[in-house]
Protein backbone atom coordinates (compact mmCIF):
# COMPACT_ATOMS: atom_id res chain seq x y z
CA UNK A 1 0.00 0.00 0.00
CA UNK A 2 3.14 2.23 0.28
CA UNK A 3 3.38 3.06 -3.09
CA UNK A 4 -0.29 3.83 -3.83
CA UNK A 5 -0.59 6.00 -1.05
CA UNK A 6 2.62 7.62 -2.23
CA UNK A 7 1.39 8.29 -5.63
CA UNK A 8 -1.32 11.06 -3.85
CA UNK A 9 1.79 12.98 -2.77
CA UNK A 10 3.58 13.12 -5.80
CA UNK A 11 4.51 17.24 -6.85
CA UNK A 12 1.94 18.59 -9.63
CA UNK A 13 0.15 14.92 -10.27
CA UNK A 14 -3.18 15.36 -9.37
CA UNK A 15 -5.84 12.52 -10.34
CA UNK A 16 -5.94 12.76 -13.98
CA UNK A 17 -2.05 12.52 -14.96
CA UNK A 18 -1.97 9.92 -12.54
CA UNK A 19 -4.62 7.20 -13.93
CA UNK A 20 -3.23 8.28 -17.00
CA UNK A 21 0.29 7.23 -16.10
CA UNK A 22 -0.65 3.99 -14.41
CA UNK A 23 -2.28 3.12 -17.78
CA UNK A 24 1.16 2.58 -18.63
CA UNK A 25 2.61 0.80 -16.14
CA UNK A 26 2.32 -2.50 -15.14
CA UNK A 27 2.43 -2.12 -10.61
CA UNK A 28 2.21 1.42 -8.99
CA UNK A 29 5.18 0.23 -7.92
CA UNK A 30 7.26 1.11 -10.89
CA UNK A 31 6.42 4.92 -10.70
CA UNK A 32 8.95 4.72 -7.42
CA UNK A 33 11.28 1.51 -8.27
CA UNK A 34 12.07 2.54 -12.40
CA UNK A 35 14.48 4.47 -13.19
CA UNK A 36 13.58 8.12 -14.51
CA UNK A 37 15.07 7.20 -17.84
CA UNK A 38 12.83 3.79 -17.96
CA UNK A 39 9.82 6.09 -16.22
CA UNK A 40 10.47 8.76 -19.15
CA UNK A 41 9.97 5.73 -22.25
CA UNK A 42 7.03 4.79 -20.51
CA UNK A 43 4.79 7.13 -19.37
CA UNK A 44 5.90 10.16 -21.92
CA UNK A 45 6.67 12.27 -18.95
CA UNK A 46 10.24 14.72 -19.40
CA UNK A 47 13.46 14.01 -17.33
CA UNK A 48 12.19 17.33 -15.34
CA UNK A 49 9.04 16.85 -14.60
CA UNK A 50 9.51 13.10 -13.20
CA UNK A 51 12.73 14.99 -11.10
CA UNK A 52 10.01 17.55 -9.76
CA UNK A 53 7.72 15.19 -8.52
CA UNK A 54 10.02 14.15 -5.67
CA UNK A 55 9.36 10.37 -5.61
CA UNK A 56 11.65 10.16 -2.66
CA UNK A 57 9.68 12.33 0.04
CA UNK A 58 6.65 10.69 -1.31
CA UNK A 59 6.99 7.48 -0.21
CA UNK A 60 8.25 8.99 3.15
CA UNK A 61 5.26 11.32 3.30
CA UNK A 62 2.93 8.32 2.61
CA UNK A 63 5.15 6.05 5.21
CA UNK A 64 3.78 9.13 7.73
CA UNK A 65 0.28 8.66 6.45
CA UNK A 66 -0.08 5.03 6.73
CA UNK A 67 1.43 4.90 10.16
CA UNK A 68 -1.31 7.82 11.31
CA UNK A 69 -4.17 6.16 9.84
CA UNK A 70 -3.24 2.47 11.37
CA UNK A 71 -3.63 4.55 14.97
CA UNK A 72 -6.56 6.16 14.10
CA UNK A 73 -8.39 3.56 12.81
CA UNK A 74 -8.69 4.69 8.96
CA UNK A 75 -8.04 2.79 5.87
CA UNK A 76 -6.73 3.89 2.59
CA UNK A 77 -8.89 2.67 -0.58
CA UNK A 78 -6.69 2.66 -3.72
CA UNK A 79 -8.61 3.17 -6.74
CA UNK A 80 -7.72 -0.04 -8.44
CA UNK A 81 -8.50 -2.15 -5.60
CA UNK A 82 -11.68 -3.94 -4.79
CA UNK A 83 -12.93 -2.12 -2.05
CA UNK A 84 -12.52 1.53 -3.39
CA UNK A 85 -15.89 2.97 -4.30
CA UNK A 86 -17.08 1.23 -7.85
CA UNK A 87 -19.03 4.14 -8.64
CA UNK A 88 -16.15 6.47 -8.19
CA UNK A 89 -13.78 4.91 -9.81
CA UNK A 90 -16.20 5.16 -12.96
CA UNK A 91 -15.09 9.26 -12.70
CA UNK A 92 -12.27 10.21 -14.57
CA UNK A 93 -10.70 12.46 -11.72
CA UNK A 94 -11.72 10.05 -8.80
CA UNK A 95 -9.26 10.62 -6.00
CA UNK A 96 -6.17 7.95 -6.37
CA UNK A 97 -6.61 7.61 -2.88
CA UNK A 98 -9.79 7.67 -1.05
CA UNK A 99 -9.56 7.65 2.95
CA UNK A 100 -12.47 5.93 4.93
CA UNK A 101 -13.29 6.37 8.73
CA UNK A 102 -16.37 4.12 9.75
CA UNK A 103 -17.90 0.66 8.58
CA UNK A 104 -20.84 1.86 5.86
CA UNK A 105 -20.34 0.22 2.75
CA UNK A 106 -19.43 2.25 -0.11
CA UNK A 107 -20.59 -0.35 -2.64
CA UNK A 108 -23.88 -0.83 -1.29
CA UNK A 109 -26.16 -1.63 -3.91
CA UNK A 110 -28.37 1.24 -3.45
CA UNK A 111 -26.26 4.84 -2.70
CA UNK A 112 -27.88 8.37 -2.73
CA UNK A 113 -26.70 11.63 -2.05
CA UNK A 114 -28.49 14.21 -0.54
CA UNK A 115 -27.22 18.03 -0.40
CA UNK A 116 -28.36 21.43 0.00
CA UNK A 117 -28.09 24.79 1.35
CA UNK A 118 -26.59 25.41 4.50
CA UNK A 119 -29.72 28.04 5.34
CA UNK A 120 -32.75 25.91 4.93
CA UNK A 121 -36.67 26.40 5.41
CA UNK A 122 -39.00 24.87 7.26
CA UNK A 123 -39.84 23.42 3.63
CA UNK A 124 -36.66 22.27 3.36
CA UNK A 125 -36.41 20.16 6.72
CA UNK A 126 -39.62 18.87 6.31
CA UNK A 127 -39.12 17.43 2.77
CA UNK A 128 -35.73 15.77 3.66
CA UNK A 129 -37.52 14.04 7.03
CA UNK A 130 -39.69 12.33 5.11
CA UNK A 131 -38.07 12.03 2.06
CA UNK A 132 -35.37 9.67 4.06
CA UNK A 133 -38.33 8.11 5.98
CA UNK A 134 -40.18 7.45 3.43
CA UNK A 135 -37.03 5.59 1.63
CA UNK A 136 -36.45 3.30 4.80
CA UNK A 137 -37.68 0.29 2.68
CA UNK A 138 -34.92 0.76 -0.22
CA UNK A 139 -32.33 0.11 1.86
CA UNK A 140 -29.97 3.06 0.42
CA UNK A 141 -26.41 4.33 1.94
CA UNK A 142 -27.29 7.77 2.06
CA UNK A 143 -24.23 10.31 1.03
CA UNK A 144 -23.80 14.01 1.87
CA UNK A 145 -20.84 16.83 2.90
CA UNK A 146 -21.82 16.82 6.47
CA UNK A 147 -21.87 20.51 6.33
CA UNK A 148 -24.41 22.91 7.94
CA UNK A 149 -28.10 22.82 6.85
CA UNK A 150 -29.34 20.17 4.93
CA UNK A 151 -26.42 18.20 4.77
CA UNK A 152 -26.35 17.26 8.34
CA UNK A 153 -30.29 16.72 8.52
CA UNK A 154 -30.07 14.38 6.01
CA UNK A 155 -27.21 12.51 7.99
CA UNK A 156 -29.51 13.30 11.76
CA UNK A 157 -32.66 11.90 9.66
CA UNK A 158 -30.61 9.06 8.48
CA UNK A 159 -29.49 8.23 12.15
CA UNK A 160 -33.41 8.14 13.26
CA UNK A 161 -34.39 5.76 10.76
CA UNK A 162 -31.41 3.43 10.90
CA UNK A 163 -30.10 3.73 7.95
CA UNK A 164 -26.33 4.09 6.82
CA UNK A 165 -24.73 7.35 6.19
CA UNK A 166 -21.54 8.59 4.47
CA UNK A 167 -20.12 12.44 4.87
CA UNK A 168 -17.91 13.05 2.61
CA UNK A 169 -15.22 15.72 3.89
CA UNK A 170 -12.89 18.58 2.53
CA UNK A 171 -10.30 17.71 4.38
CA UNK A 172 -8.39 15.34 6.59
CA UNK A 173 -10.10 12.78 8.68
CA UNK A 174 -8.57 14.04 11.86
CA UNK A 175 -11.37 16.58 12.22
CA UNK A 176 -14.55 17.72 11.43
CA UNK A 177 -15.35 21.21 9.69
CA UNK A 178 -17.66 22.71 11.05
CA UNK A 179 -16.55 21.87 14.46
CA UNK A 180 -20.34 22.10 15.62
CA UNK A 181 -21.03 18.74 13.25
CA UNK A 182 -18.87 16.52 15.61
CA UNK A 183 -21.22 15.00 17.53
CA UNK A 184 -23.60 13.84 14.70
CA UNK A 185 -20.13 12.15 13.13
CA UNK A 186 -19.42 10.36 15.98
CA UNK A 187 -23.23 8.83 15.99
CA UNK A 188 -22.43 8.17 12.41
CA UNK A 189 -19.68 6.23 13.03
CA UNK A 190 -21.48 4.27 15.88
CA UNK A 191 -24.44 3.60 13.47
CA UNK A 192 -22.47 1.71 10.38
CA UNK A 193 -21.81 5.37 8.61
CA UNK A 194 -18.60 6.42 7.81
CA UNK A 195 -16.71 9.71 6.77
CA UNK A 196 -14.28 9.89 3.70
CA UNK A 197 -12.08 12.25 2.44
CA UNK A 198 -9.50 12.40 -0.50
CA UNK A 199 -7.28 14.34 1.64
CA UNK A 200 -4.27 13.52 3.87
CA UNK A 201 -4.95 12.65 7.72
CA UNK A 202 -3.34 16.42 8.10
CA UNK A 203 -5.14 18.75 6.04
CA UNK A 204 -6.71 21.14 7.55
CA UNK A 205 -10.17 22.73 5.93
CA UNK A 206 -9.23 25.37 2.95
CA UNK A 207 -12.29 26.95 1.00
CA UNK A 208 -11.49 26.03 -1.97
CA UNK A 209 -11.38 21.92 -1.13
CA UNK A 210 -14.74 21.81 -0.54
CA UNK A 211 -16.33 22.29 -4.10
CA UNK A 212 -13.68 19.97 -5.32
CA UNK A 213 -15.08 17.38 -2.94
CA UNK A 214 -18.41 17.59 -4.35
CA UNK A 215 -17.73 15.36 -6.90
CA UNK A 216 -16.29 13.00 -4.45
CA UNK A 217 -20.49 13.12 -3.43
CA UNK A 218 -21.72 12.87 -6.66
CA UNK A 219 -19.36 10.34 -7.90
CA UNK A 220 -20.13 7.81 -4.83
CA UNK A 221 -24.11 7.55 -5.55
CA UNK A 222 -26.59 6.27 -7.88
CA UNK A 223 -28.28 9.59 -8.06
CA UNK A 224 -28.41 13.14 -6.27
CA UNK A 225 -31.13 14.49 -4.68
CA UNK A 226 -31.24 18.33 -4.31
CA UNK A 227 -33.91 19.69 -1.60
CA UNK A 228 -33.21 23.63 -1.45
CA UNK A 229 -30.18 25.63 -3.01
CA UNK A 230 -30.27 29.40 -3.87
CA UNK A 231 -29.22 30.69 -7.20
CA UNK A 232 -25.53 29.75 -6.24
CA UNK A 233 -24.24 26.87 -4.01
CA UNK A 234 -22.30 23.88 -3.61
CA UNK A 235 -25.34 22.00 -4.34
CA UNK A 236 -25.50 23.08 -7.52
CA UNK A 237 -21.71 21.76 -8.17
CA UNK A 238 -22.98 18.33 -6.93
CA UNK A 239 -25.54 18.54 -9.32
CA UNK A 240 -23.13 19.70 -12.12
CA UNK A 241 -20.72 16.61 -11.25
CA UNK A 242 -23.78 14.68 -11.08
CA UNK A 243 -24.72 15.52 -14.80
CA UNK A 244 -20.97 15.04 -15.78
CA UNK A 245 -20.92 11.57 -14.40
CA UNK A 246 -24.08 10.40 -15.89
CA UNK A 247 -25.65 10.25 -12.37
CA UNK A 248 -29.68 10.39 -12.02
CA UNK A 249 -30.23 14.18 -10.76
CA UNK A 250 -33.29 15.33 -9.08
CA UNK A 251 -34.58 18.32 -7.08
CA UNK A 252 -37.74 19.53 -5.39
CA UNK A 253 -39.63 22.63 -6.67
CA UNK A 254 -40.40 25.89 -4.68
CA UNK A 255 -41.98 28.84 -4.79
CA UNK A 256 -40.72 31.07 -7.41
CA UNK A 257 -40.67 33.81 -4.87
CA UNK A 258 -38.34 31.88 -2.61
CA UNK A 259 -34.73 32.47 -2.94
CA UNK A 260 -33.80 29.33 -1.28
CA UNK A 261 -35.70 26.91 -4.15
CA UNK A 262 -34.43 29.26 -7.15
CA UNK A 263 -31.28 27.00 -7.68
CA UNK A 264 -33.95 23.67 -7.90
CA UNK A 265 -36.10 25.56 -10.05
CA UNK A 266 -33.34 26.35 -12.28
CA UNK A 267 -31.89 22.99 -12.72
CA UNK A 268 -35.60 21.73 -13.43
CA UNK A 269 -36.10 24.63 -15.79
CA UNK A 270 -33.05 23.82 -17.48
CA UNK A 271 -33.98 20.07 -17.81
CA UNK A 272 -30.56 19.50 -15.60
CA UNK A 273 -32.85 17.19 -12.62
CA UNK A 274 -36.04 15.72 -12.46
CA UNK A 275 -38.57 17.17 -10.65
CA UNK A 276 -39.72 15.13 -7.98
CA UNK A 277 -42.50 15.86 -5.20
CA UNK A 278 -41.23 13.07 -2.97
CA UNK A 279 -40.50 9.35 -2.31
CA UNK A 280 -42.89 7.75 -4.93
CA UNK A 281 -41.23 10.14 -7.33
CA UNK A 282 -38.28 8.90 -6.74
CA UNK A 283 -38.52 5.55 -6.17
CA UNK A 284 -40.35 5.26 -9.64
CA UNK A 285 -38.05 6.88 -11.65
CA UNK A 286 -34.67 5.20 -10.28
CA UNK A 287 -37.29 1.49 -10.69
CA UNK A 288 -36.57 1.00 -6.98
CA UNK A 289 -39.92 0.21 -6.14
CA UNK A 290 -40.09 -3.14 -8.51
CA UNK A 291 -38.16 -5.32 -6.90
CA UNK A 292 -40.72 -8.20 -5.94
CA UNK A 293 -42.25 -8.36 -9.33
CA UNK A 294 -39.04 -8.07 -11.19
CA UNK A 295 -37.28 -10.94 -9.52
CA UNK A 296 -40.80 -12.68 -10.26
CA UNK A 297 -40.50 -11.75 -14.41
CA UNK A 298 -37.50 -13.15 -14.35
CA UNK A 299 -37.51 -16.29 -12.65
CA UNK A 300 -39.53 -17.28 -16.24
CA UNK A 301 -36.74 -15.82 -18.88
CA UNK A 302 -35.33 -18.17 -20.89
CA UNK A 303 -31.25 -17.69 -20.40
CA UNK A 304 -28.11 -19.33 -20.90
CA UNK A 305 -25.40 -19.36 -18.54
CA UNK A 306 -23.84 -16.29 -19.94
CA UNK A 307 -27.01 -14.32 -19.90
CA UNK A 308 -27.85 -15.51 -16.23
CA UNK A 309 -24.51 -14.74 -15.10
CA UNK A 310 -24.83 -11.05 -16.46
CA UNK A 311 -28.26 -10.79 -15.07
CA UNK A 312 -27.18 -12.23 -11.56
CA UNK A 313 -24.32 -9.58 -11.49
CA UNK A 314 -26.99 -6.69 -12.31
CA UNK A 315 -29.44 -7.91 -9.73
CA UNK A 316 -26.60 -7.88 -7.00
CA UNK A 317 -25.50 -4.54 -7.90
CA UNK A 318 -28.15 -2.52 -8.42
CA UNK A 319 -26.31 -1.35 -11.61
CA UNK A 320 -23.43 -1.43 -13.50
CA UNK A 321 -21.48 0.47 -15.99
CA UNK A 322 -20.61 -1.68 -19.21
CA UNK A 323 -16.44 -2.06 -18.07
CA UNK A 324 -17.46 -2.57 -14.38
CA UNK A 325 -20.09 -5.50 -15.83
CA UNK A 326 -17.22 -6.60 -18.41
CA UNK A 327 -14.14 -6.98 -14.93
CA UNK A 328 -16.46 -8.79 -12.96
CA UNK A 329 -18.07 -11.22 -15.78
CA UNK A 330 -14.96 -11.51 -17.40
CA UNK A 331 -16.37 -11.36 -21.07
CA UNK A 332 -15.07 -8.48 -23.48
CA UNK A 333 -17.00 -5.60 -24.17
CA UNK A 334 -17.81 -6.90 -27.71
CA UNK A 335 -19.51 -9.84 -26.48
CA UNK A 336 -21.04 -8.54 -23.72
CA UNK A 337 -23.19 -5.70 -25.70
CA UNK A 338 -24.86 -8.90 -27.76
CA UNK A 339 -25.76 -10.30 -24.21
CA UNK A 340 -26.90 -7.11 -23.12
CA UNK A 341 -29.21 -6.65 -26.05
CA UNK A 342 -30.49 -10.10 -26.30
CA UNK A 343 -31.36 -9.34 -22.53
CA UNK A 344 -33.45 -6.14 -23.57
CA UNK A 345 -35.00 -7.82 -25.92
CA UNK A 346 -36.11 -10.49 -23.17
CA UNK A 347 -37.04 -7.90 -20.80
CA UNK A 348 -34.93 -8.86 -18.34
CA UNK A 349 -31.78 -5.21 -18.37
CA UNK A 350 -32.56 -1.93 -18.88
CA UNK A 351 -30.06 0.21 -20.66
CA UNK A 352 -30.20 3.22 -18.57
CA UNK A 353 -27.74 5.67 -20.85
CA UNK A 354 -24.08 6.63 -20.12
CA UNK A 355 -22.66 3.19 -20.67
CA UNK A 356 -24.98 1.80 -17.80
CA UNK A 357 -26.84 -1.12 -16.96
CA UNK A 358 -29.83 -2.38 -14.71
CA UNK A 359 -32.02 -5.25 -14.32
CA UNK A 360 -35.21 -5.18 -14.16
Amino acid sequence: MLEKVALSFLKGMGPVRVHAALAKLADPKDFFHLSLHDLKQLTGFTHLQLANMDRPNALISAEIELEACDKKGIVPLFFQDESYPRRLRQCPDAPIVLYQKGNADVNARRVIAIVGTRNFTEYGKELVKELISDLKDAKPVVVSGLAMGIDALAHEACLKNDLPTVGVLGHGLNDVFPTKNWPIAQKMLENQGALVSEYSLFSTPVRENFPVRNRIIAGLCDAVVVVESKERGGSLITAEFGNDYNRDVFAFPGSVKQRHSAGCNALIRQQKAHLITGSKDFLSMMGWNHSMLSTQKTLFLELNPDEKNVLDLLKRYESLFLDELSDKCGLPTSQLMGLLLTLQLKGGVLNLGGGKFSAL
